[in-house]
């Protein structure tokens, strides 16, 4: 099986293209096990998770993505744009603007303008479409057609104000003064599998750096602490909004550890994300349909 492994920020997944290489696509029920053993990284290549790139019939392409314990996901800010690249720098996409189907809906991204050599292209801008904040649509428990801003809630024996956001992936995002003292590794786990959240849901901390600057950490649902996440961004830039830490419309620079990101709340209520995307290594996996 041939692959590429690509980066958003830190953010990493094995790329698979199903468009026009067969020998890329296995039974339906293989995939969570072909994620975790990619994923692995003392047996496989290491990665968050693995990404299929497939045709759409209401699209212009079409991704899906399982995290790194099988699960699949409704959508990935990071992942988005590596996918973006590929399709771009492959030639399979014959304009800087294409939209790509995932579980969460259909995206628009467009590549920034200047890169007209492919190849070259790193900085894409994504329509994320807009925020989802219904309890219903997390999903979380509690009144479906209400909203959680700045809840409490308690986890281990703490309470935790809670704003919750799905920008295709679900997001509680979490005001703190610091996000490098807070316990996140140990708390997020908690969160995700709390049975508030009957899907799980993905754990953010947020600190106010400015009135156009986050500081943003991640515990992901399925891959746990990673360097950076598209829709937690997104997700981030809303909850402080709502919140009114932030003014609404203009370009917030988010701080992650794998690096920044921009984002944008526009008039008519999408939330845009600009970032950057590259390659780690091709190459060829042997694997066994058996293991």
């Amino acid at each position: 099986m041939f692959f590429t492994k690509m980066h958003g920020l830190g953010n990493n997944y094995v790329v698979f293209n199903q468009l026009d290489e067969p020998e890329n696509i296995l039974e339906e029920h293989e995939y969570p096990d072909l994620s975790r053993y990619v994923s692995d990284v003392n047996f496989g290549i290491g990665s968050d998770g693995i990404i299929l790139i497939c045709s759409s019939n209401i699209a212009d392409f079409k991704m899906r993505i399982f995290n790194e314990d099988g699960s699949e996901a409704k959508n990935c800010g990071n992942g988005l744009r590596c996918v973006a690249k590929y399709l771009y720098d492959h030639m399979y996409a014959k304009s800087p603007r294409f939209s790509i189907e995932t579980r969460g809906g259909v995206v628009n991204v467009e590549i920034e303008e200047g890169f007209e050599q492919r190849q070259s292209v790193q900085s894409i801008t994504v329509d994320m479409g807009e925020p989802k904040l219904l309890k219903s649509m997390i999903p979380m428990k509690g009144d479906p057609f209400s909203i959680t801003i700045n809840e409490p809630y308690t986890f281990d024996g703490n309470v935790y104000y809670l704003t919750c956001v799905s920008m295709g992936n679900p997001h509680a995002i979490i005001f703190v003064d610091d996000v490098n003292a807070f316990p996140l590794e140990k708390l997020g786990p908690i969160i995700e599998n709390s049975s508030l959240f009957p899907e799980r849901i993905n754990v953010g901390i947020v600190q106010v750096k400015g009135p156009k600057e986050l500081d943003y950490r991640v515990w992901e649902r399925g891959s746990g602490m990673t360097m950076a996440c598209g829709t937690g961004a997104c997700a981030a830039v809303v909850a402080a909004t709502m919140n009114q830490y932030l003014e609404k419309y203009e370009p917030i620079i988010v701080h992650l550890p794998g690096g920044d990101l921009t984002i944008r709340w526009d008039e008519k209520g999408h939330v845009w994300k600009k970032g950057e995307a590259d390659y780690i290594c091709h190459g060829e996996l042997k694997y066994s349909k058996n293991k």
